[in-house]
């Protein structure tokens, strides 16, 4: 079944899959207003273009897979560090310190994620988010965003090419097929 808008809704999360080169990460971007598009975006009934940039982006976070760092240090990434959430993806405060080109993809992964975290957006746009990490980093991944969606009813658009992540953390699965978005049965 082809369905012509892709909606999602607050403290839902719907994972979207596709071959590789479909447009999984390009729609994402669209929706995160990095990139031209003809679409149209909107979020409580307010569309994209009636915010700030700033705003938008801050409201609507996005996750790439490879994520950038314009600063030597981690801490210099952070205004605030919630320690419980540091905690719980396996870092201390000791993390600040370290240099961002020491870090590994994954630890550089998580990193990420926190400063996502950190501006309290109310959609999380997350590509492959745990592509690069273990099972057991990928486990608290998958808790720390199902906890903040329920914290925080934030709507997560999660793209994965994993068929048990998705069963795990999706309320509901979209696949883009032929340039189309379909829902998965």
């Amino acid at each position: 079944m082809s369905i012509p808008a892709l909606e999602v809704a607050a403290g839902e999360c719907v994972c979207l899959s596709g071959p590789s080169g479909a447009g999984k990460s390009l729609l994402l971007r669209a929706i995160a207003d990095l990139d031209p598009h003809e679409g149209r975006v909107w979020l409580d009934g307010r569309e994209a273009r009636d915010y700030r940039p700033w705003e938008w982006r801050r409201q609507v976070g996005l996750l790439p897979a490879e994520s950038q760092w314009w600063r030597e240090r981690v801490g210099e990434h952070f205004a605030e560090v919630d320690d419980a959430r540091w905690q719980a993806l396996g870092f201390d405060r000791e993390t600040l310190d370290w240099q961002v080109a020491r870090c590994s993809t994954g630890e550089r992964q998580r990193l990420a994620l926190l400063r996502l975290l950190a501006n309290r957006p109310r959609v999380l746009l997350l590509d492959e988010p745990t592509a690069a990490l273990d099972p057991t980093a990928v486990q608290r991944v998958e808790a720390m965003v199902a906890a903040y969606r329920e914290e925080h009813q934030a709507a997560v658009l999660w793209v994965s090419h994993d068929p048990a992540q998705m069963q795990r953390v999706a309320s509901r699965q979209i696949r883009i097929v032929a340039g189309r978005l379909e829902e998965a049965a």
